[in-house]
């Protein structure tokens, strides 16, 4: 029986980087979480323990620090491409190159009609998400790019129907063509390429992402995903496809009547779980190969 090493890759986790614009009065903040992780020719590290051909996880770790005082940080994007680069640059066993990073976003604390020049306060509308693979350099170089959003908590508190579902002997769910619809979104969306304005691209697509959940008259989650899917592809030609994972956030109407008191539709019992998870992808008929692009990208079909 012969025994090979099979897929594998290693690198530096959840690098907590918080990078402060202060080169005016009125500082800037980018609140990142990093990681980074390399794949290619590494047998001798894992079959000998030879290390030779490493770049030591501290090492990553350390670059993302100093690429955000040298280099600064803009768009997530734009900075993992050139972190992915510069590890392909510096590991010649590396065949492809790894970054993920979440941004965290702030807002100015409002003091007498106008945000403060340097105190903020973290805002609750979902964490920008971006996972860049860099496979090759030089001419051989490849790039893809997946961004998204993920814990965007949506809630419509109607426009929202279920009926018409399969019934069996263990169906207790009865029909309804008034419900509360929630969900804590998680969207990530594949570029066809890398000359993209990363921000003004996110933060239209959220926007559009938002405004279809909005306007849609749901008769199911999967309705209203595969909704909110095609309009971003419609408006956005740089984009190949979009993935949805939505946990349906349950609200059951609470039965008052046991104390004499009606309830229209008005108090609702609110449960964690257990609960539907719908998953989905809206895919245009010609996107490109996607290659390495949703590589450790978990949570979707």
């Amino acid at each position: 029986m012969a025994i090979t090493l099979g897929p594998n890759q290693y690198g530096k986790a959840e690098n907590r980087l918080v990078r402060i614009i202060r080169d005016t009065a009125r500082h800037e903040i980018r609140d990142l979480n990093v990681s980074s992780a390399l794949r290619g020719r590494f047998e001798d590290a894992h079959v000998s323990g030879d290390q030779r051909d490493v770049l030591p996880t501290d090492t990553q770790k350390n670059t993302v620090f100093a690429f955000a005082k040298e280099k600064g940080v803009t768009a997530i994007e734009e900075f993992a491409l050139a972190l992915g680069d510069h590890f392909i640059g510096q590991t010649p066993a590396a065949e492809g190159a790894r970054i993920e990073i979440e941004e965290y976003a702030w807002n100015r604390i409002p003091v007498d009609g106008a945000g403060h020049d340097h105190s903020f306060v973290r805002t609750g509308g979902g964490v920008r998400t971006t996972v860049v693979n860099v496979d090759g350099s030089g001419d051989e170089r490849k790039a893809h790019v997946v961004s998204g959003v993920k814990d965007l908590v949506v809630l419509k508190s109607t426009g929202s129907e279920f009926h018409g579902f399969r019934k069996d002997e263990y169906t207790t769910l009865p029909e309804t063509t008034d419900r509360i619809l929630a969900t804590s979104l998680v969207a990530r969306w594949r570029y066809e390429h890398t000359d993209v304005d990363w921000d003004k691209a996110h933060d239209a697509i959220t926007g559009l992402l938002l405004q279809r959940f909005a306007e849609i008259h749901s008769y199911a989650l999967q309705q209203t995903l595969y909704g909110m899917g095609t309009a971003v592809l419609e408006q956005h030609p740089e984009v190949a496809e979009i993935k949805f994972s939505a946990p349906n956030k349950h609200h059951f109407l609470v039965d008052l009547s046991p104390f004499g008191t009606e309830n229209p539709g008005e108090v609702f019992h609110a449960a964690d779980r257990p609960y539907g998870l719908i998953e989905a992808s809206v895919v245009r008929d010609d996107a490109s190969d996607p290659g390495s692009a949703w590589q450790g990208v978990p949570g979707f079909c």
